[in-house]
């Protein structure tokens, strides 16, 4: 098992300034995309918010378990709220989230008991001015959910972040969820390179959280794979993961993401790119492409949705 400090970060491995994990621009060689994951508890016990300065970063809070309250005061002085309803855990379904523009004063506080939010951040293109962006609250009934694959490639997506969905300068964000023994990010593919109309080169964080199947409470794991797609931008990863997880992906081929037999995986992706155009282009490796002509006879995983699908699913 290939686990590179790099690009691998086990739980707690990347925690900072009273966040669980908090990947930023100040790590060496990353400069696009950020994540911040926090557990938030009652005032009472000190753990009752988090204050973020946005500066030319913006963002998408995604509740991973129980409801938020979002506070966002924009470049213009004016004060936004969303209450997030959020839900049980990221099992559980597509959740309500919210953009907030580059140039924002951020705070997030839970909204009844605890629960954990996650930051999802990009370095915008125009900076704290990027123009034309509005913060928004977009309720999980709005969230596409994409059934992605089929057989033991079945996958189930959504798209909360992408565009088409989420007016945003650069980020670009969803959720997947693989049941037990499936595999997804797969075929691998890249976004490593600038190709106008066929490729875009994107940053890409990996969170991951893992839940048994087994009610004996097995140790729930999944493993994801990442591997240069040329000579000159060598990584080689294959790391074994868990719930609070990272893998980064700077570059090259990655995928499969892998589900163990005993055990449903998710990840949290959020990527962007230095690129004058905000699109999710990918190169298939043509080791494994063919795999996508298959998909047409094979059945759909009737597992999925592990839970029923929101009012806005499309297939």
């Amino acid at each position: 098992m290939n686990h590179d400090a790099r690009w691998v970060l086990p739980l707690g491995a990347a925690a900072a300034d009273g966040w669980d994990l908090a990947v930023t621009d100040a790590r060496p060689d990353w400069q696009h995309t950020s994540l911040r994951v926090a557990t938030l508890t009652p005032a009472s016990s000190g753990s009752g918010s988090r204050v973020l300065e946005g500066g030319d970063w913006e963002y998408v809070v995604v509740p991973l378990s129980g409801a938020a309250h979002v506070t966002a005061t924009t470049a213009d002085g004016t004060t936004h709220e969303a209450e997030l309803a959020g839900r049980t855990d990221v099992f559980a379904g597509p959740t309500d989230v919210a953009y907030v523009p580059a140039g924002s004063r951020i705070t997030v506080r839970p909204s009844a008991g605890a629960a954990r939010v996650a930051l999802a951040g990009a370095l915008t293109r125009g900076g704290s001015g990027a123009a034309g962006r509005a913060f928004r609250h977009l309720p999980a009934a709005q969230v596409p959910v994409e059934r992605r694959g089929a057989g033991s490639a079945s996958r189930e997506v959504r798209n909360f972040g992408l565009p088409g969905v989420l007016d945003a300068d650069a980020i670009i964000a969803c959720e997947v969820v693989t049941p037990a023994g499936n595999w997804s990010s797969w075929p691998p593919h890249k976004h490593d390179v600038e190709r106008p109309g066929e490729e875009t080169a994107l940053e890409e964080i990996y969170y991951f959280e893992t839940r048994s199947t087994d009610p004996r409470g097995t140790d729930p794991v999944g493993y994801q794979r990442v591997y240069a797609s040329g000579a000159d931008r060598p990584i080689d990863v294959l790391a074994e993961v868990r719930t609070g997880d990272v893998v980064l992906v700077p570059h090259g081929w990655h995928g499969p993401s892998i589900a163990a037999p005993d055990a449903h995986l998710y990840y949290l992706n959020v990527m962007a790119g230095p690129g004058p155009e905000r699109a999710w282009l990918i190169c298939d490796d043509p080791a494994h492409a063919q795999v996508r002509d298959t998909w047409r006879e094979q059945p759909f995983d009737p597992r999925l949705p592990l839970t029923r699908p929101a009012s806005g699913e499309t297939v």
